[in-house]
């Protein structure tokens, strides 16, 4: 049973800068059912046009609700502030890191969207394995 389902949120996120300062952004999720183990964010600083694109793991965006996840590039975590909860993503690729706080019950909506058209644990049998395999022999 394979649905092409897309699930697309857009949310506000702030880019912390230091404990003072922040920058706004936008982020927009997409979940697509044919690639049901990734989230795809792309960040945009509010009033530019330039847009920077990660591929995260749905469960780890899951699971860093919960609490600490994830190593590497990638790493989320809750945090309540002022009675606010948060999820802090932190991207660190070789070239700089960025530090992103996104409001938690956004996050949390989207992912229940997403379980609503895949539900975890049931990814394996909406990944198209012959387009797969056309990509990987087309990248040769």
């Amino acid at each position: 049973m394979k649905s092409l389902k897309t699930v697309i949120r857009g949310l506000p996120v702030q880019l912390v800068v230091s404990h003072e300062m922040s920058l706004s952004m936008s982020m927009r999720l997409q979940y697509e059912s044919s690639d049901p183990y990734s989230v795809r964010a792309a960040f945009t600083v509010v009033g530019s046009d330039e847009t920077v694109q990660w591929i995260i793991g749905r469960d780890l965006l899951a699971d860093g609700l919960e609490g600490p996840a994830g190593e590497g590039d990638i790493r989320v975590w809750p945090a309540e502030e002022h009675g606010v909860c948060d999820l802090y993503i932190l991207l660190n690729p070789p070239a700089g890191a960025a530090l992103l706080k996104a409001p938690t019950q956004e996050i949390k909506a989207f992912l229940q969207e997403t379980e609503a058209v895949v539900p975890r644990g049931a990814e394996p049998g909406h990944i198209d394995l012959d387009a797969l395999l056309a990509h990987l022999v087309a990248e040769g």
